[in-house]
């Protein structure tokens, strides 16, 4: 244990450094002009612009409002591939069927979809989290039926002589035996919900920080531009650690 947390604690130190490297040769660069401050910012100019924008663009509704279009994306994306996983494993005819469209449907642009949303459902909130979910979630049921399919059959094969039902294989064999691979889908999710939700404030908004982006681009406010991108880098990080950390005690519990 105490090599354990050596380890953790040095890895954790060569981050924290790299990620100090890099800022300072940034804004070193910026300061003696080795790169055009006006093109790449420099850290010390998206901390005043962070200030600015936190007390006159109102930057926590921004956040808020990106963050709660993330969230509310990811748990519809988990929940509806659990349901639909859970169908298709139920019943082998129908993922037959459904299996060809699911893999099209995942392998189709998600940002072409987006124009097609504001026509069908308008400008809003709703056509945002749609677009999250539209980006994850085909992937994401794939990635669950995988899981479901590759458990360990023996211990099906044991439940069924012993008079279980489909039932009780999916309840005490299947969901449990794909824990693993159902929280390295949710990770891989977080980030693609994400990314599908700024996709959407693209085209559809009028707040949140792909409407910030859009917005410094359009008027030449680089510095609003790149800060609104390293916040959603630090959102993006800040949501997988909390799921990492959700992994990590599921991986204790069920080792004890």
């Amino acid at each position: 244990m105490q090599e354990h947390r050596h380890q953790h604690r040095q890895i954790s130190s060569c981050r924290i450094l790299l990620l100090a490297a890099f800022l300072i040769i940034w804004e070193v660069c910026a300061n003696t002009e080795i790169i055009d401050s006006f093109f790449f910012s420099s850290p010390s100019r998206v901390i005043k612009e962070f200030v600015t924008l936190w007390t006159e663009q109102s930057l926590p509704i921004h956040i808020g409002i990106t963050l709660l279009e993330t969230i509310v994306s990811f748990i519809l994306v988990f929940l509806i591939s659990l349901a639909v996983a859970t169908a298709l494993w139920y019943s082998e005819k129908l993922s037959k069927i459904l299996e060809p469209y699911l893999v099209l449907l995942n392998s189709l642009p998600k940002s072409a979809l987006a124009p097609l949303f504001i026509v069908w459902l308008g400008t809003g909130i709703n056509t945002i989290i749609i677009a999250g979910i539209s980006v994850a979630l085909f992937g994401s049921i794939i990635s669950f039926y995988t899981g479901f399919s590759q458990v360990d059959s023996e211990k099906i094969t044991l439940i069924r002589t012993l008079g279980g039902s489909k039932k009780d294989i999916l309840t005490k064999v299947v969901l449990p035996g794909s824990i693993p691979i159902m929280l390295s889908t949710t990770k891989v999710n977080i980030g693609l919900a994400l990314v599908g939700v700024i996709i959407g404030e693209f085209l559809a908004a009028r707040r949140g920080l792909g409407y910030l982006i859009i917005y410094g681009s359009q008027v030449f406010q680089l510095n609003m531009l790149i800060t609104s991108i390293l916040l959603l880098c630090i959102i993006a990080f800040g949501l997988y650690s909390v799921l990492q950390y959700i992994e990590h005690k599921m991986r204790k519990n069920t080792s004890l």
